[in-house]
């Protein structure tokens, strides 16, 4: 779920990516670091980030409120200036995180240290010094967006497709057929843009060596509170800690495909098909559920009809999500919040309905962007959306620089560690249900949820893997699909369905790639939103079972998530994650715990099949 805490400065790395404008009047680049140090003090230090901060905060609030405009009424004027002001604040991230990265050698105390490396680490991709260079990545940039967004699949010039098209096939046709052909047809798009990226990441990598790393992996693994080795081997380890649980979940799902689709498309001893898993890049399986499903006959509850038959309309919808956070003790939303949201779509003009939660002024300007649908899914996005809020106002009182979550992934997990809590009983307690369905039948809920969140933690993890080896150099631009499907294969246990062509650039045909946003942060999310719930169930005396735990009503949990959501990014993550949990480690064993009930059904269902595979590459 994209969200938008608009220009703190640990969100400027997005504004990055449009501008990609370095400032060549300012004497930063690696030549002169040493020199500089010679001269610069530990005084120095401190006046320059007080100073970075007052300069970011006078673009901060223009800038937010041309997004917000652009976002909420599309049209030449509003884009035009939205793209002048991006502009402007990415440049001067430029500028910062090559002036702080001059203070990389001098002595200065904790925190001063920990802003100057959290402007240091702030861009995605910093552009070389050199003017030329830097013109050319932003235009590099700029191009493989418009060349993914503008990307269709044509049959002949009168017969073409776009991806949102194309994805609502792929989610609900049974035709393996048709199948394989939307899924080659929009890997057309990439192979344009692999020469283009390749240049991308060479000319990244000098920007990231004048700022003193030693190439865009290094820099990137390296903002998570400990050395960058250190983090890939954390990353590691956490996914030991899932890969049993997803094993058995791949096994039940390649045997109910065969079953679907005939052993002849989908061996049994191999890696599964990437056409076949309801998604265009298989990231999530939730689609295919009606094909994986238990054969018995289960209770779910609709509440997208309980919502019709208590009369919730969009604003009651979002009405009731504060209510959540109001039952653990935070404080109502301003009234701004509702005079200034976007709940539904206007009829008078384009928008973008994408959900997401804003902090304008980086005080309390709070706002949600949705065209809300009333369903049950819409009603679960509102509570994410407004875990997002809720934690922009309780780090508000931080200084600038510590103004956002304690890493990337803490932000996306809240707000999924909130929906987690939307369980039957919770739907209940609010008077949506009359009653709650007993624990025969949780198999399909869970088994619906694990196709979507616990089939998107090995590709969350291996997007990221495959950049760091590009950005290293370890991969070299021939062998960059090899290197993809190798990697997919390893983790996901998912394949090419037919051979790529030595042009083919798959990893091109995910939006984050060519957009260059980083994607662990969508596997922490993952890892973290569980722990977080487990936590919280037991700080608010939950009895039940860990899936059927909602904290609604208990002050308890509320105080103890406010306490770790108020620090922001002042604290290292371990630091944040130790205040609510007790231990300075992410642990993924609050995911098994979650599934327990599915991981029996599915280790019951796959008695008697052939589970793993063999890689083919």
């Amino acid at each position: 779920m994209q969200i938008r805490y608009p220009f703190s400065a640990m969100m400027l790395s997005l504004t990055l990516a449009l501008s990609g404008c370095g400032d060549d009047s300012v004497p930063s680049q690696a030549s002169k670091t040493k020199e500089l140090t010679t001269q610069l003090t530990a005084q120095d230090a401190k006046e320059f980030v007080e100073q970075a901060q007052q300069e970011v905060e006078q673009l901060m609030g223009p800038a937010a409120q041309a997004a917000w405009a652009y976002q909420t009424y599309i049209n030449q004027d509003t884009a035009a200036l939205s793209a002048y002001m991006n502009e402007k604040i990415g440049s001067l991230s430029t500028k910062l995180a090559k002036q702080a990265a001059d203070f990389n050698n001098v002595e200065v105390d904790a925190d001063t240290r920990r802003k100057l490396n959290l402007m240091r680490n702030s861009l995605v991709l910093p552009a070389p010094a050199d003017p030329n260079k830097s013109q050319k990545l932003s235009q590099i940039t700029s191009d493989l967006e418009g060349m993914y967004g503008s990307g269709k699949y044509c049959t002949d010039k009168e017969n073409c497709m776009g991806l949102t098209e194309m994805s609502a096939i792929m989610a609900s046709s049974r035709d393996e057929a048709k199948l394989l052909e939307l899924w080659q047809g929009w890997r057309k798009v990439s192979p344009p843009m692999k020469p283009l990226y390749e240049e991308e990441v060479v000319l990244a990598n000098e920007g990231a060596r004048e700022l003193g790393f030693e190439d865009i992996s290094d820099l990137w693994r390296g903002s998570y509170d400990m050395p960058a080795q250190d983090f890939s081997v954390e990353l590691d380890r956490l996914w030991g800690q899932v890969k049993p649980f997803y094993d058995a979940l791949h096994c039940h799902v390649r045997a109910e495909l065969g079953e679907e689709y005939g052993e002849d498309k989908v061996p049994q001893d191999q890696p599964i098909p990437a056409h076949l898993l309801g998604n265009m890049w298989a990231q999530s399986w939730g689609n295919i559920y009606d094909i994986v499903k238990p054969e018995q006959k289960l209770e779910v509850i609709d509440v997208t009809a309980a919502l019709t038959k208590h009369n919730y309309d969009e604003i009651k919808m979002v009405k009731q999500a504060e209510s959540f956070f109001s039952s653990l003790g935070f404080e109502p939303l301003p009234d701004t919040f509702w005079e200034r949201s976007q709940f539904t779509k206007p009829t008078d003009r384009d928008v973008v309905c994408h959900a997401s939660a804003w902090n304008l002024n980086d005080i309390d300007d709070l706002r949600i962007k949705m065209c809300i649908q009333k369903t049950g899914e819409e009603f679960a996005v509102i509570h994410h959306e407004l875990g997002h809020n809720y934690y922009q106002r309780a780090y508000n009182t931080q200084p600038l620089l510590y103004r956002g979550s304690a890493n990337d992934g803490f932000h996306e997990a809240i707000g999924d560690t909130i929906a987690l809590s939307i369980t039957p009983k919770y739907l209940k307690e609010i008077g949506l249900v009359d009653a709650v369905p007993d624990a025969s039948n949780d198999i399909g809920m869970l088994l619906k949820l694990a196709l979507d969140k616990i089939a998107f933690v090995p590709f969350g993890l291996m997007v990221d893997q495959w950049r760091w080896k590009v950005f290293s150099g370890e991969v070299k631009p021939e062998d960059y699909n090899k290197a993809w499907w190798e990697l997919r294969e390893k983790y996901q246990g998912v394949m090419a369905p037919v051979e790529r062509p030595v042009d083919a650039f798959d990893p091109g045909a995910k939006y984050h790639v060519p957009g260059n946003t980083p994607y662990t942060r969508y596997f922490l999310a993952h890892i973290l939103q569980f722990q977080f719930h487990k936590t919280l169930c037991e700080i608010a005396g939950n009895t039940d079972p860990i899936h059927r735990c909602s904290i609604y009503g208990s002050a308890e949990a509320g105080k103890a998530l406010n306490a770790m959501l108020e620090m922001g990014k002042s604290k290292t993550w371990q630091e944040a994650l130790a205040s609510l949990t007790g231990k300075g480690e992410m642990d993924a064993s609050a995911i098994l715990d979650y599934f327990a009930p599915l991981k029996t059904w599915l280790d019951e269902q796959n008695q008697d099949r052939t589970c793993g595979w063999s890689q083919n590459i």
